[in-house]
């Protein structure tokens, strides 16, 4: 019997309608377009805007779109996992709640949290669980509303940030395509770099805290620059190495869309020209979670079935890693 592995067979994704230009934000803070986009790449960001609804309302969108591109029955879903850095609320798993509003019913979920690197790594988990032969369908959500976070008077983080959600599903392969390697690291020295320093179990909200504006993103972004750039630059290259891929075996490289600068920087490391690089930036800034299945959505008309992909992530923590996936199908 052939191997299994585990190999994505559908693709979704959703962004919110209310779109924040960088023309907009000059009125906001002391900034301007020029700037924004020659250190970012960002022209313009999404942001969800209606009171009341959150992450899971991202997800629940890019689920169904998934759900009704690919005719799937979401109670054939055996597991759902949700990659969010910004969960509806504590405590109350996400993904529980959006695996129910999508009808997969049969499923269990849980949610899945390492920052920038939560798709990445929920590809690995996903992967893992297809592997091991107990489930056939794995659907994984990566959303995140950024804006419930951030401080618009902040022009180093609000620059940067915007809402969206992707999904992917993962189904057993036997003809050798899906995930091949991964390279998946970490490192404690990033929780100081990049975070929030309020709401969490050392520092619960207070009236204080939010006065204090504890409980918007705070980013060093010259520190967090170098480590990206270096960190997803190091695992790209790896895991060509070892899995003796030169550039020309490479077909797309799927980066994490946090500064076209550390793109670019990855890309030339890998030795990529710039039509192999696959970018969105300028028109959803960085999503978190849903960066990568944006760019899969986005692009899911040039992928063909035996594609070679790189995946690359750096989040805050640090998180960071890269794999390597061969594309299992041809969009009809």
């Amino acid at each position: 019997m052939n191997k299994i592995t585990a190999a994505i067979t559908a693709v979704g994704a959703y962004v919110p309608d209310f779109v924040l230009s960088n023309q907009v934000l000059e009125t906001m803070v002391d900034t301007n377009d020029e700037w924004i986009t020659t250190r970012t790449g960002i022209k313009e960001r999404r942001l969800l805007k209606e009171n009341g609804k959150g992450t899971s309302y991202l997800a629940i969108k890019a689920a169904q779109n998934l759900i009704e591109k690919a005719n799937l029955d979401p109670k054939e879903i055996d597991l759902v996992i949700m990659a969010t850095a910004t969960p509806d609320m504590p405590v109350a798993s996400t993904g529980v709640y959006v695996a129910t509003q999508i009808g997969a019913t049969n499923a269990f979920a849980f949610d899945l949290h390492a920052a920038c690197s939560s798709f990445l790594y929920g590809m690995s988990t996903a992967s893992a669980y297809i592997q091991s032969g107990k489930y056939k369908k794995v659907l994984l959500i990566g959303a995140d509303k950024m804006s419930s976070i951030i401080d618009y008077t902040d022009r180093a983080t609000c620059i940067i940030f915007g809402d969206g959600g992707g999904a992917v599903l993962f189904e057993p392969n036997e003809e050798g395509l899906g995930l091949q390697d991964e390279y998946l690291r970490s490192d404690g020295i990033g929780r100081e770099y990049l975070k929030i320093d309020a709401g969490g179990s050392i520092l619960p909200p207070s009236e204080e805290t939010v006065k204090n504006g504890q409980h918007f993103v705070f980013q060093d972004g010259k520190t967090v620059f170098k480590y990206a750039v270096s960190g997803m630059a190091d695992v790209s290259e790896k895991i060509m190495e070892r899995n003796n891929l030169t550039k020309e075996d490479i077909n797309w490289l799927v980066s994490h869309q946090a500064n076209r600068r550390i793109i670019d920087a990855t890309a030339s490391r890998m030795g990529l020209d710039e039509e192999k690089v696959l970018i969105n930036i300028q028109k959803y800034g960085n999503t978190t979670s849903a960066t990568l299945p944006l760019l899969l959505s986005d692009f899911e008309h040039k992928l063909k079935k035996g594609d070679n992909l790189i995946f690359a992530a750096f989040g805050g923590g640090f998180t960071w890693g890269s794999i390597y996936l061969k594309w299992a199908y041809n969009k009809q």
